[in-house]
């Protein structure tokens, strides 16, 4: 009889014919997070201010994810199409697609931020402790934000660069001018640079990547001016 060969791949289908043996078409969907790194390595790779800051990683290993899920991520879940509707569709659809298993933090849980900013303020990490990844040159988180909400002035030792991806929402730095940033802008924040983030008729989606001072958590610090 004809011997049938079933090939697996995690990303792309395959269908050919070796010495006489037909190879299936077979396809295997990859995690959630998987296909959120691939897309998340495009974007990254193609973004000449996220290559100044740091390479991307190439020390990437998968790790087990333990879901978490709180009512920040049900927010992100309930955005309309229309939000989504930039130039980073396919890599926003991957965020909430990996939001739906992922681990969402609890960074601020005891501090005075209060209850509404802790149903509301999401965040989960994409590489990094608790999240799909581990890496030792580049750790990587997905914020949600929806509209009217303040997230407070904090610092961390990390330097920081932030990636909007749809949306929008006010930026401050110590020291400088607030800036408002769309799908596509970049924002950096220097080691324990007091900053802090405002959003008002949108809410916004960004990814944010720190390069160094791995491990110490961020705490609030008082408004600079």
């Amino acid at each position: 009889g004809l011997a049938v060969s079933i090939e697996f791949d995690m990303a792309i289908p395959k269908c050919r014919v070796l010495r006489g043996r037909i190879s299936l078409l077979v396809f295997v969907m990859a995690r959630p997070f998987d296909l959120l790194l691939s897309e998340l390595r495009t974007v990254y790779e193609n973004h000449q201010e996220l290559t100044a800051f740091a390479p991307f990683c190439q020390d990437v290993t998968t790790q087990k994810i333990e879901p978490k899920p709180l009512l920040c991520g049900q927010g992100l879940a309930r955005e309309k199409n229309e939000f989504f509707d930039t130039q980073y569709q396919p890599l926003c659809e991957a965020v909430v697609a990996a939001g739906a298993q992922a681990r969402w933090r609890e960074t601020y849980k005891h501090t005075k931020v209060g209850q509404d900013f802790l149903d509301r303020f999401g965040c989960f990490t994409i590489i990094g402790p608790e999240g799909g990844f581990q890496s030792d040159q580049l750790w990587a988180w997905a914020v949600y934000m929806p509209p009217h909400l303040y997230y407070p002035w904090h610092e961390h030792p990390a330097e920081e660069s932030y990636l909007v991806i749809a949306g929008e929402a006010e930026f401050m730095r110590a020291g400088q001018a607030p800036r408002f940033l769309n799908p596509g802008d970049v924002i950096f924040h220097a080691a324990q640079q007091p900053h802090a983030l405002q959003t008002h008729e949108a809410g916004v989606l960004a990814l944010v990547f720190w390069r160094n001072g791995f491990g110490i958590l961020p705490v609030l610090s008082e408004d600079p001016s």
